[in-house]
C-alpha cells in the first residue's frame, strides 16, 4: 500500500499569466486541486520542497495530503506537472481528490527484478529489454501501490514476460487486462545477436586461402617448353 505524504500547501488569491510568474520569482509553484463534488482551489507549493519531494519515485504513486481549506485535510494524487523546457524549475502543478470509497486510476512504475543473475541475463551477447516501465493500474485508494515487480530470475533466452506475469496486490487490477487477452502485451524480452562459435570463425581466418588442384602432367608441359 502507498504511504500517504503530507504537502505544505496555501490558498493562492491571485491569478493570471503575471501572477504566476510572479510567484515563481518568490519561490512558489501555483498549483490547483480539483475533483469530486468540491470546487477546484487555486494554491501555491515552496518549489524547493516539490523540487525535492519529485526526486522520490513514491511521489508519484502517493496518497497526498492538502490542508487547503477550514483547516481539513484533502486526500489527492498528483496528476499532472509542467516543468519548463530548459530550466530546473517547475511551473505548474494539478492535484486530482481521491475518494476512500472511489476507484482510482493511476500508472506506476514497474521495478524488474534478478535481471542480471537469470539465465538470459547471464549470457554473452544477450540483453534484456524492458518494453514498459509503467503499468496503468485501478484500485481504492488505501490499496494503491507504490510500485510493482516482476522477477525475472527464471528467465530464459527466447522468453517473454507479459502483463500477466505481474503479481499483483489484493485489490489491484491492471486496466490493459481488463480489456481481454489481446491486450496482454510484452513487458520484457531478450534482444541480441545469437552466440557464434568463436573457434570455427578463428579456424576460418587462419585457415589459407584455396587454389584449384592443378591438371596432372601440366608442369611437365611447361618444363618442356
Amino acid at each position: 500500500m502507498s504511504k500517504s505524504m503530507q504537502i505544505p500547501v496555501e490558498l493562492r488569491t491571485v491569478s493570471g499569466k503575471g501572477a504566476s510568474r510572479r510567484l515563481r520569482r518568490d519561490g512558489l509553484v501555483p498549483g490547483i486541486v480539483y475533483g469530486g463534488d468540491r470546487e477546484a482551489i487555486a494554491l501555491q507549493i515552496p518549489h524547493q520542497f516539490l523540487s525535492h519531494a519529485l526526486e522520490d519515485e513514491a511521489f508519484y504513486t502517493t496518497i497526498l495530503e492538502l490542508g487547503v481549506e477550514d483547516g481539513r485535510t484533502q486526500q489527492v494524487i498528483l496528476r499532472d506537472l509542467q516543468r519548463h523546457p530548459y530550466k530546473p524549475q517547475i511551473l505548474h502543478i494539478d492535484f486530482l481528490r481521491v475518494s476512500e470509497s472511489e476507484e482510482l486510476t493511476i500508472k506506476v512504475p514497474l521495478h524488474f527484478l534478478n535481471e542480471d543473475t537469470s539465465p538470459a541475463g547471464k549470457m554473452s551477447g544477450v540483453v534484456i529489454s524492458h518494453q514498459l516501465t509503467e503499468i496503468e493500474i485501478s484500485c481504492l485508494p488505501k490499496d494503491l501501490p507504490e510500485y510493482l515487480e516482476l522477477d525475472l530470475a527464471q528467465m530464459e533466452v527466447g522468453d517473454v514476460r507479459r502483463l500477466s506475469d505481474i503479481p499483483l496486490p489484493p485489490g489491484v487490477e491492471i486496466v490493459d487486462l481488463a480489456q481481454g487477452e489481446d491486450t496482454n502485451v510484452v513487458t520484457a524480452s531478450h534482444v541480441g545477436a545469437e552466440v557464434e562459435e568463436v573457434e570455427e570463425a578463428e579456424e576460418a581466418e587462419l585457415a589459407p586461402e584455396e587454389t584449384p588442384d592443378e591438371e596432372p602432367g601440366a608442369k611437365e608441359e611447361d618444363d618442356e617448353d
